[in-house]
């Protein structure tokens, strides 16, 4: 059982449905920062629905099953929750206490991509469930946090077909920053600080003056590695010492299973001779707290991807490290970050599937490095302090939705026909109204034209 004391600060459950241990995954990083960002305020409780072993000195953390949840439910004054756990907690769905649903992670369009185990039935199946999972925290949530300005635009679209966006969210706010804003991922104020040893000296084949290019996360199906190891093929040519590392390759969740990218590329970097020469795969996952020295011990960071819709509305997690060390980067071009980056100096983009590009790319930025300083100043806009201000303010006075408060019944909750009555046209209405009778008659007229003639 969590132990948590009562202080007179509003009291915040920060829940991770990711594990909370040496080996942690964006989301439970994200959780982790946030956590700490709060109690600086507010008195918090972490948990985690998988596992938890860390420690903190200012947070109380923990393994949380549904039952623990219930408990803390009645402890809390608000709570910080990704969409999934008001399924696996129904008790928190079903109380009254104020909710923040974290929707920075659109996991929904991620598991359009196919994954080469599951049919295109089985494929929407899972989709339309998780679909059901986002409709269920609309209706629920009393304020959501997302991960940019276009992801943002993007979920007040699902908030207004879910019935959120309406007069009583519209008349607390007309720009509906109280019902949804924008709270990034983060990076830590203090520069990375080496602890140990990275990959130099570690990886066979990894020493002092070899060219390290890192992908600096998981190899997911909707990522592109393909057209990356066929560019590390061409580029080894001419930079002979040249070496590519894939870290990640097993997540720390094991819920997840190996995707059917990652298994492409290790089949790829086999068929072309990269493995062990020029290509690491390297297994499992690096701890959270070492992996300052893996990117410092590397001259480039990448991430390539191919053009789909889960790209536009990414925010690509792993892009923030390499600005936490000042990495020079080449990044496929079409999300938030790789705007940012290339516009700041701090890298280059590239079009999606382009071998020539990457190579030509990943040639430039070991031969002409931009200064750190162009990493580091964008980094600074990222400092966890600075993305949490509209979690810490909800959090310092959290509150019910006014829609909510109001009893407003949610729309797939409302019988057929529940607004009988006419709807009263205001003065834009009633121009609308009186343009399509105008068309009508004007179809009208011109049919009846034609038939004399």
């Amino acid at each position: 059982m969590i132990n948590v004391d009562q202080v007179g600060k509003p009291r915040v459950l920060v829940a991770a449905t990711d594990p909370l241990t040496a080996t942690m995954p964006g989301p439970s990083i994200r959780a982790w920062h946030l956590a700490h960002v709060l109690a600086a305020e507010c008195e918090v409780a972490l948990v985690s629905t998988v596992a938890a072993d860390r420690t903190s000195d200012v947070v109380t953390v923990g393994y949380a099953d549904s039952a623990e949840v219930e408990r803390l439910t009645e402890w809390m004054d608000v709570a910080f929750v990704p969409p999934g756990m008001l399924r696996h907690s129904p008790a928190l769905s079903a109380s009254e206490k104020p909710l923040i649903i974290d929707v920075y992670d659109p996991f929904h369009l991620e598991n359009l991509e196919p994954d080469g185990r599951s049919s295109p039935h089985e494929r929407d199946a899972t989709v339309t469930h998780l679909n059901g999972v986002l409709n269920e925290a609309f209706a629920r949530g009393d304020f959501f946090c997302c991960a940019s300005e276009r992801q943002r635009d993007f979920w007040l679209g699902s908030l207004t077909a879910a019935g959120r966006v309406n007069p009583y969210t519209y008349a607390e706010d007309p720009n509906l920053s109280r019902l949804i804003d924008v709270v990034p991922f983060g990076l830590a104020t203090a520069a990375p600080q080496r602890r140990g040893p990275g990959l130099r000296g570690v990886v066979d084949g990894i020493g002092a003056h070899e060219k390290v290019i890192l992908w600096g996360g998981g190899v997911y199906n909707w990522f592109d590695p393909g057209s990356l190891l066929y560019a590390i093929d061409r580029l080894r040519q001419s930079v002979p010492e040249v070496r590519l590392v894939f870290l990640g390759m097993g997540h720390p969740n094991p819920a997840i299973p190996e995707m059917r990218v990652a298994v492409e590329a290790r089949a790829l970097s086999d068929h072309l001779g990269l493995t062990g020469t020029h290509v690491f795969f390297k297994e499992g996952w690096v701890p959270f707290d070492s992996r300052a020295d893996v990117l410092l011990d590397a001259d480039v960071a990448v991430s390539t991807h191919l053009t789909h819709i889960e790209t536009r509305f990414s925010f690509r997690t792993r892009v923030l490290d390499y600005l936490w060390a000042g990495l020079p980067m080449v990044l496929t071009g079409g999300d938030t970050l790789a705007e940012l980056v290339a516009a700041q100096g701090a890298g280059v983009t590239v079009p999606p599937g382009d071998v020539e590009a990457i190579a030509e790319g990943l040639a430039l930025m070991l031969r002409q490095p931009p200064p750190p300083e162009a990493a580091k100043s964008l980094a600074a806009q990222f400092s966890w302090e600075t993305v949490a201000r509209p979690l810490l303010e909800f959090c310092r006075s959290p509150r019910i939705a006014p829609d909510r408060a109001a009893g407003r019944v949610p729309v797939d909750e409302r019988p057929p026909h529940a607004n009988p009555e006419p709807v009263p046209l205001g003065h834009v209405g009633q121009h609308l109204a009186r343009a399509a009778v105008g068309a009508h008659r004007a179809r009208s007229w011109a049919a009846a034209l034609r038939s004399r003639t």
